[in-house]
Formats: C-alpha cells, structure tokens, sequence
C-alpha cells in the first residue's frame, strides 16, 4: 500500500509518504510555501510505482489528506489536481473516520484529534489519552472500548508569548525552551518558566482528573511539533510519538480499505 499522507494543520502541513506500508519520509513544510509544498508532493508522487495493470502508466498510490484548515486544504487540493493530475481523499468526507464519537457535537472535532486517537488506541488497545502540542493544545480521551470521549483545548506555547507579548506594554516575545532553573530571574526566563510549567501542569492535572473520571490512570501519548520541549519533565507520560497525525491518516486509510472488502 502506497500513500502519500498529509497532515494540513494551522501553522505547517506534514507531508509523509509510505511505500508498501513503510515510511520513508515525513516533511514538515509552511502552509503558505506553496513551491516547497508543489515539490515536495511531485517528488513524493514519482517515487510511487506504476500499477502494473494500467495501460495509462497510472501509479499504484493514494493521497489522504486530514485538514483543520479550509483554505490549504484547497491548495493542496490545486496543487495535486495541477500538477499531479490526481485528486485527494480526505478524511471526514472521502473517507470516515476511524472511531465513533461520544460527543455533543461530531463534525466539529478536528479529524486530526481523532485520528490520533485511534492510532493510539490501535497500540495500547485500552484507555488511552493523546495529548497534541501544536499551535493548539489538545488533551483528549478514548476510553477502553475504543470510543472517543472528547478533551480539552488549550493555546500553545507560541499562542501564550505572543499573547503576551501582544496585550502587554514592556513583556517581550520570548522563545520557549526547558529551563534552566524553575524560577527566572530576568523578565524572559520568568515568562519562559512560567509558559513551559504552565504547559507541564495543565497536562498532568488534566490527566489525573480524566483517571479520576474512569477510575484508573490511563496510558498517555504525547504528540506535536512542540511536545519535544516540554516531553523531558513529563515522567507521567508512557510515550513520545511524532508525527502521530500521519500515523492516523495511514491507519484511516487502511480500516476503510479493509471495511469496504
């Protein structure tokens, strides 16, 4: 199974490609790079086989596609459509999702939450919590029959210094690091401190009530471009995974192809 995965968030689109279920690359590229996107994508798609049975040298792949944002899903879409001469799937209309959801509100979960969910769930076959570190933070919950309970959104470390330094008249931007010590003692290694435990805490205490909620402590994956800084002072975390959301588009995938035969 061949599948160029694309995982179009709020700041980057991931671009994975598989070839018979492994992966090869994953590239983490600007949403508004359309030229890196365009050759990222043709390199991606010539490295697929042709399908032996096409007479119109058709290559044996597919492009999936899970988007939180409308208007680079639309350039992605342009992109393939123009320079490929194929078309994408995309999870939550071409394709289903993965798991069903106990939520008030379905269509208005990110697909790329659920997908890393059920990737997650797919390993750990019980209760797990996937927590995202992105331009957002998501903290969300699948319970021990694989269903999708919800979570918590938070910003992320780059939404809360630019917040600050936005709404304040002397706080600077300050680039979020792991401290040196749990105090700063200038103004940027204060904010710095108080961004990174503040995004440290919320996770644990967040976890803990979820335990407190099923009654035991679940399994926690950790997640997202910015998870990497913070994952050292998580010791209440069981996994660090990358690039979990691709992971998800590739197991989507699949669980659809299986269903329909």
């Amino acid at each position: 199974m061949n599948i160029i995965a694309i995982d179009v968030g709020n700041t980057n689109i991931t671009i994975a490609l598989y070839l018979k279920g492994e992966e090869e690359f994953v590239k983490s590229i600007p949403g508004k790079s359309r030229a890196k996107l365009t050759e990222c994508l043709d390199s991606a798609w010539q490295r697929i086989p042709i399908a032996r049975s096409s007479k119109e040298k058709k290559r044996d792949g597919v492009i999936v596609v899970s988007s939180v944002k409308g208007a680079w899903t639309e350039l992605i879409e342009r992109i393939v459509k123009q320079t490929l001469g194929e078309k994408i799937l995309l999870i939550g209309k071409n394709i289903p999702l993965p798991m069903k959801l106990a939520v008030d509100e379905p269509g208005e979960v990110g697909t790329d939450r659920v997908i890393s969910a059920a990737a997650a769930y797919a390993v750990v076959e019980d209760a797990v919590v996937v927590a995202d570190f992105g331009t957002a933070v998501t903290i969300d919950l699948v319970d021990e029959k694989g269903i999708f309970l919800g979570g918590v959104i938070c910003p992320g470390l780059e939404i809360g210094a630019r917040a600050l330094k936005v709404n304040t008249s002397q706080l600077p931007k300050v680039k979020i690091a792991r401290p040196k010590a749990p105090y700063g003692k200038t103004t940027t290694e204060a904010i710095n401190c108080g961004l990174y435990y503040s995004a440290v805490g919320t996770l644990q205490e967040v976890i803990r009530r979820y335990a407190e909620k099923i009654g035991r402590w679940p399994q926690t994956i950790l997640t997202g471009s910015a998870a990497k800084i913070i994952k050292d002072d998580c010791d209440f975390i069981d996994s660090y995974v990358p690039n979990l959301v691709v992971k998800g588009i590739v197991l989507t995938y699949k669980k659809y192809i299986e269903e329909k035969q």
